[in-house]
């Protein structure tokens, strides 16, 4: 097993690609504090994390809110000792729709959840991974690092542009401290994220652009899948990625070369 003794924080681990992470890291050995914020579903992924015989427990917060993700980071030390892994997933899409139409509040708790969530899952678990060295591995997007045609999509896709900047700024900073760092950009993945994504008054913003062949060339356009994710996840956070550091990788069939 290649996590064996690691601790690992996985943010958004509820459902979809964390929840996907979370039980494939538990199976390489690493003990798994799964956070989000309902806690019957994070409960389901700790279950099946034991059920294995893997080493869980479950941590309900709000990553935008700095108390609540600073006592999280507190109860896994409290628990474990110390933190080895860090998986930033925890995003939302928010609301898509054209500028004009898109409220300052809208703005706000997009890049609230996603930027500044992301900020404070590290920031806490900085001072942790700082005493034996560690991977940080962020969820961004193609939107807004590969892909800018989701008309409407400004402040989710500004967002995950801003989490790749994040991620290069800090895997410097931390380098030193044998810390890496690393940013993936999913593309278009089955997971529910999309059910709850909020598009108003987009049809005549749009470009009329047709994919009849799907927008997905290495697939035919069928999705990929949260499992396809979280081995990405998996190799970034174990020692066979020990030289990579301050990278993106898009992970997404070739979605954002056709679509861009």
């Amino acid at each position: 097993m290649q996590l064996t003794g690691k601790v690992a924080l996985i943010t958004g681990a509820a459902s979809g690609i964390g929840k996907a992470a979370a039980l494939l890291l538990a199976k390489e050995g690493a003990k798994v504090a799964a956070l989000g914020r309902t806690e019957d579903e994070l409960k389901q992924t700790v279950n099946q994390i034991q059920q294995h015989n893997g080493e869980a427990i479950s941590l309900v917060a709000d990553i935008s809110q700095p108390d609540q993700m600073q006592q999280a980071v507190q109860q896994i030390v409290n628990q474990w000792g110390r933190i080895d892994i860090v998986f930033a997933n925890a995003g939302i899409n928010g609301v898509w729709t054209p500028l004009e139409e898109l409220t300052p509040q809208e703005w706000d708790k997009t890049l609230n959840v996603n930027l500044k969530g992301t900020f404070l899952t590290v920031k806490y678990a900085v001072p942790y991974l700082k005493k034996q060295g560690g991977s940080v591995i962020v969820t961004s997007s193609v939107n807004g690092t590969r892909m800018f045609s989701n008309t409407g999509a400004t402040a989710y896709a500004c967002s995950k542009a801003a989490q790749v900047a994040f991620t290069k700024m800090v895997a410097l900073e931390l380098a030193k401290h044998r810390v890496r760092v690393n940013v993936i950009c999913p593309g278009a993945i089955g997971t529910d994220i999309s059910e709850s994504t909020d598009k108003r008054d987009l049809e005549h913003i749009r470009e009329p652009v047709e994919f009849p062949e799907g927008k997905i060339p290495l697939t035919d356009g069928k999705p990929g899948t949260s499992e396809q994710v979280a081995q990405l996840v998996l190799f970034l956070a174990a020692d066979a990625s020990s030289h990579i550091s301050g990278t993106e990788i898009w992970i997404d069939g070739g979605q954002s070369l056709l679509q861009g």
